[in-house]
């Protein structure tokens, strides 16, 4: 099952509003066969992150040794300045077979904003067998459900991100001396496998929701192969040297609650030095948490990544409120009288957690959930690049022109 969300992006002077069903990131090793849909429309790049897309050679090798070298994009989002910037090489999950094709350039940009916003920047590779590489080579293949091997697929997953970071080093502005690495789902797995790797200058790594082999309809929270993915991480774990954070969800539906602990037994009686943490449900599968519970994941990632010398916050700054304004007072609103109206309008109807930003320019950006300040930020400064301010969170104007 793939996850969809309601995403609002206001863009333009006036605030063009835009409702998109955003893929949140293809999850398991395998699920429900669904028709193939559309391929997903090219996303205007965030000029406030400075994204742009590069490709890079890779060499990897499949579980039955076939080995090929492709052309992979890569998403870089980076920092103002001329840095040079640390770097977080992020790393995507795997839908089904169905999906691969259809799951567009993996960009996961409220997680980047939140790391540009620490001063990192961020390369995201869509690996190989993934949207324009997807036909007839699937270096990710882990075999049947009953004979696993999940060392072929971590090892060229692993290489992408290898090749990412050789990419990297040759980048001016880009600090290859202090690097981290992080994924969700099959991501996570792939950011496992890199620390085991120790490569030169990795200082950290982030598992959100790591695992191959879930099955969300047929097999809710029992996945092909746990004791296969624990035999790999305990051996794994002896070549690892850098500490990690794992971050699980009491409600994935892909793994259950207590198959990530046994992961976590494995990788600790290995050797590995982790943080580990259940966090509470979120929605009907948290195997998405890293997108759709940042509120609630911040705070950890933000305390592990300050022992590690990253001390400067991601969380957007909250103004204090302005006392002299009503959140309901739309003719105060400093924007035009359609973006009023056809905005302010479904802000104030939406429940808490709410935020409302405007730009420079005159554009807005508004969002309701998780991690609403930030979306909203992010939504209104994107498309111009021009850095926007919160005029309202939930029911108190913190506007201060």
């Amino acid at each position: 099952m793939v996850c969809l969300t309601t995403r609002w992006r206001l863009l333009g002077p006036a605030g063009l509003l835009m409702l998109s069903l955003g893929l949140l990131g293809p999850l398991g090793q395998a699920g429900a066969q669904t028709p193939a849909a559309a391929v997903p429309a090219e996303p205007v790049l965030a000029a406030d992150l400075r994204e742009e897309i590069q490709h890079i050679p890779v060499t990897v090798s499949d579980l039955y040794g076939r080995q090929e070298t492709r052309q992979i994009p890569i998403t870089v989002f980076r920092p103002a300045g001329a840095g040079p910037h640390p770097l977080v090489i992020l790393n995507h999950g795997r839908p089904t077979r169905d999906k691969r094709a259809q799951q567009g350039r993996q960009r996961y940009e409220h997680m980047a904003r939140y790391l540009v916003a620490k001063g990192f920047a961020v390369m995201l590779p869509t690996r190989l067998g993934y949207w324009e590489t997807y036909g007839d080579f699937d270096p990710e293949d882990s075999g049947a459900c009953n004979a696993m091997r999940i060392e072929p697929m971590a090892k060229a997953a692993s290489d992408q991100v290898l090749a990412t970071l050789a990419y990297a080093q040759s980048q001016p502005d880009i600090d290859t001396s202090r690097w981290l690495v992080m994924g969700q789902s099959v991501g996570g797995l792939t950011a496992v496998a890199t620390v085991a790797r120790h490569p030169a200058g990795l200082v950290g790594g982030i598992n959100f929701s790591g695992g191959t082999g879930g099955d969300p309809e047929r097999r809710a929270g029992n996945p092909c192969g746990p004791a296969v993915i624990a035999k790999a991480w305990e051996a794994q774990a002896k070549e690892a040297r850098v500490p990690m954070l794992w971050l699980y969800w009491a409600n994935d539906l892909y793994w259950g609650e207590d198959n990530p602990r046994r992961w976590q037994q494995a990788w600790t009686a290995g050797g590995a030095q982790v943080e580990f943490h259940t966090l509470p449900a979120s929605g009907k599968d948290g195997h998405n948490g890293m997108n759709a519970d940042m509120d609630h994941w911040v705070p950890l990632v933000e305390a592990y990544l300050a022992r590690l010398g990253f001390t400067r916050p991601g969380v957007p700054t909250m103004p204090l409120a302005q006392g002299q304004r009503r959140v309901d007072a739309l003719n105060e609103v400093p924007i035009s009288d359609s973006a009023r109206e056809g905005f302010y309008r479904k802000f104030l109807a939406a429940p808490a957690p709410r935020a409302f930003a405007i730009g420079p320019s005159g554009n807005v950006g508004w969002a309701t959930g998780d991690w609403a300040v930030g979306r909203a930020l992010g939504f209104c400064q994107a498309r111009k690049g021009q850095t926007c301010k919160l005029y309202a969170v939930d029911d108190q104007v913190v506007w201060a022109p």
